[in-house]
């Protein structure tokens, strides 16, 4: 039974019986009720003034007479001012938990063939270096935003756009050809992604040596130190070198375009072993080296067509000043791409392999005015979704000893991140006596299942536009809003149903009408039912954190119940059996909840 349905249909009759007018659904507003006052749902009676022509209390009272008169849902009420408290009927909530029960993915909906399609971009990594803290939050959000979207019914395409061509490339080629050796991942015994970014690290060292070497003869000739500066770093024999090796591959030159492909084939495989640990993936990878050459053709095609102009340099633009912008650049003078162009290639490419409702950028808040130029320029060369593109928008992330600098080398990598989490439960683990009889392959799997479960629901339970402070220690804690108290409760249940399926207790499919509940389990129910809405909210919102804190919240109240009330210890059979459908349910409802953020949830803990 959906109770705020039934309570809804019935106000709009009652209205209508007691005033003589029709009322929009919209116009009925029923919220939960405070816990200072008895009931479970408030009916505000505000909108109904004008056409009651009464007082606020009077109203109340008429409409809160004829609800409890005719409709089934509502056992009796009390009215507060311009509020109406109603009390459910008990069997009204026993019926909504059979509901919940029947239907194994409750508070979600299917797809169905004429869904829309939504492509979610996520993770756009650079060949150069490997994935780090900033990457985390962003596959984690990318990855949670892409299920809830699932939830609400869209069919989904999750995407991956990688930036493998530019300057930031050669220097870690560069670098390898100077001082590599030959040296490859196997006889390292390193994972590509970090052998390349180890060059990409030494490449900006001796860069930065020729600088400061070139600063300080340019000063000595008499040339002030900005200058010098500029001069400097424009002139390093290194970064002219790398600039040549850009020429020759855009040129297609056979020998660099060879190392390119062995080396980003290295960068590949490590974050394939990234991704996986991550429990992230893609149903299609972009590549910017063949994305560029049809943004080049898409930005040509649109200049024949006057939505942009060339400037005497041979430069491209897009003048946006009507739009209360300025004029951006699409094409150098020489006639090479910039990010911009890229992103159109890259949009022209997905939508003629994709029949694209809804396009989603999951892209850090320093890209706010490039997806807001993105929009405008997408809609002008006739994408349909190029207008109401959503640039999902993110803060930063940092470990309280600051932030990420990758060229120094001081880059939060991913994988000693998870490494380091994984650790870091196994030994807590341990310290809290959570691993006794268990074999060291289970300990090993649980250990994984909750400390990726601490740094996912510790990233996600932040609003997304925040910057956040990512500490590990906290994140790890069994007690409060943390990943491991959840889980740790869901394996709670899951003991408590093994338990009761060992004494043999059969569950029913269904509850009978007049199955005992207290006002603790009724709420428990009215929380499970909340589901839906946050599931809703989430999708509208683009809200990961909405689904996290609703886990929270049924997990707090659940805990509150197991404290108060005694489940396989009941006063009477019917007590029981009703508290086992009730855990069941609250567990179901967690693990999908969590699910949704991609975090699992373990049997035993």
């Amino acid at each position: 039974m959906n109770i705020e349905k039934v309570i809804t249909e019935a106000t709009i009759k009652a209205v209508k019986e007691l005033y003589g007018q029709d009322v929009p659904e919209k116009m009925v507003q029923l919220q939960k009720t405070k816990e200072t006052f008895e009931g479970n749902l408030t009916l505000v009676v505000f909108p109904f003034l004008k056409i009651s022509h009464k007082k606020p209390e009077d109203t109340a009272q008429q409409i809160g007479e004829v609800l409890q008169r005719d409709c089934e849902a509502v056992a009796r009420f009390n009215v507060v001012k311009g509020f109406l408290n109603l009390v459910v009927a008990p069997q009204a909530w026993v019926s909504l938990l059979n509901d919940i029960n029947a239907d194994a993915k409750f508070g979600e909906k299917q797809a169905t063939d004429d869904s829309p399609l939504v492509m979610v971009e996520y993770s756009s990594p650079n060949t150069n270096k490997p994935l780090h803290l900033g990457h985390v939050r962003n596959n984690l959000l990318g990855w949670s935003l892409s299920k809830i979207m699932e939830a609400n019914g869209n069919k989904v395409i999750k995407t991956n756009i990688v930036n493998d061509r530019g300057i930031h490339i050669m220097k870690s080629m560069l670098a390898w050809i100077k001082w590599g050796n030959g040296i490859t991942p196997e006889t390292a015994h390193k994972k590509g992604d970090h052998l390349i970014g180890d060059f990409y690290v030494l490449f900006d060292k001796h860069y930065k040596e020729q600088c400061n070497e070139l600063k300080a003869k340019f000063i000595a000739e008499g040339m002030d130190e900005e200058k010098a500066e500029e001069k400097a770093k424009n002139e390093a024999p290194l970064i002219v070198e790398a600039h040549e090796m850009l020429v020759k591959w855009e040129a297609g030159d056979p020998e660099i375009r060879a190392l390119w492909q062995k080396m980003n084939s290295w960068v590949y495989a490590g974050f394939d072993e990234t991704y996986k640990a991550l429990g992230v993936s893609f149903d299609k990878i972009y590549y910017e080296s063949n994305t560029y050459l049809e943004g080049k053709r898409k930005v040509e095609e649109g200049l024949k067509k006057g939505l942009f102009f060339r400037k005497p340099d041979n430069s491209v633009w897009a003048d946006l000043t009507d739009e209360g912008l300025d004029q951006k650049l699409l094409l150098r003078a020489d006639g090479t791409s910039v990010y911009m162009t890229q992103d159109i290639g890259t949009a022209e490419m997905r939508f003629n392999d994709y029949p694209i409702d809804k396009m989603i950028y999951v892209v850090g808040n320093e890209q706010n005015y490039h997806f807001q130029v993105l929009s405008i320029l997408l809609d002008r060369l006739g994408f349909k979704w190029g207008k109401d593109l959503v640039h999902f928008s993110y803060g930063m992330v940092e470990l309280p000893n600051g932030k990420m600098k990758s060229r120094e080398g001081t880059v939060v990598d991913a994988d000693d991140l998870i490494a380091e989490m994984i650790g870091d439960a196994r030994k807590t683990s341990d310290e809290l006596g959570k691993f006794k009889d268990m074999s060291e392959e289970e300990k090993s799997e649980i250990a994984r299942i909750v400390g990726l479960g601490a740094l996912k629901y510790f990233i996600l339970k932040v609003d997304a536009r925040k910057n956040m402070l990512f500490n590990p220690a906290e994140s790890i804690d069994f007690n409060g809003n943390t990943g491991p108290f959840i889980q740790y409760t869901y394996a709670r249940i899951r003991s408590v149903m093994r338990k009761a399926q060992a004494d043999g207790i059969q569950l029913p499919a269904a509850l009978p009408a007049d199955a005992p509940l207290n006002d603790k389990e009724i709420q428990l129910i009215q929380k499970m039912d909340a589901f839906k809405v946050a599931v809703k909210d989430a999708g509208e919102n683009y809200n990961p954190a909405g689904i996290a804190n609703y886990c929270y919240e049924l997990t707090k109240d659940f805990n509150q119940f197991y404290h108060d009330y005694s489940i396989l210890s009941a006063d009477t059979d019917a007590e029981k059996v009703t508290r086992l459908v009730l855990a069941d349910n609250v567990a179901k409802v967690i693990k999908n909840g969590m699910e949704l953020l991609g975090i699992e949830v373990p049997e035993r803990m």
